[in-house]
């Protein structure tokens, strides 16, 4: 059962055009960018992206959607950390 404060999970897409350009899709929030990476949250964990000259052309927060172009040399995802606490996270640390 979804409640009023979930959003349902869109799709995740990312297609890639000779290495120039990228629209990635099902992306939640860019959370760091400049001209060598840009490190998005999407719907399947955090996606950082490299390379030399990069910008962020469009993004629309409405469908999720985000294009980057400039000299793309690698994509990397990695899971999103879920934050640990309580009394026994504190004592393990």
């Amino acid at each position: 059962m979804q409640t009023q404060t979930e959003r349902p999970a869109a799709p995740h897409n990312i297609i890639m055009e000779n290495r120039r350009s990228l629209t990635a899709t099902g992306v939640r929030s860019i959370i760091s960018y400049d001209a060598y990476a840009a490190t998005l949250e999407t719907e399947q964990g955090m996606l950082q992206i490299g390379g030399e000259g990069l910008k962020v052309s469009e993004l629309s927060t409405q469908s999720g959607e985000v294009k980057i172009s400039g000299s793309i040399e690698y994509l990397q995802y990695t899971d999103r950390a879920e934050k640990k606490s309580g009394l026994w996270h504190r004592l393990v640390r």
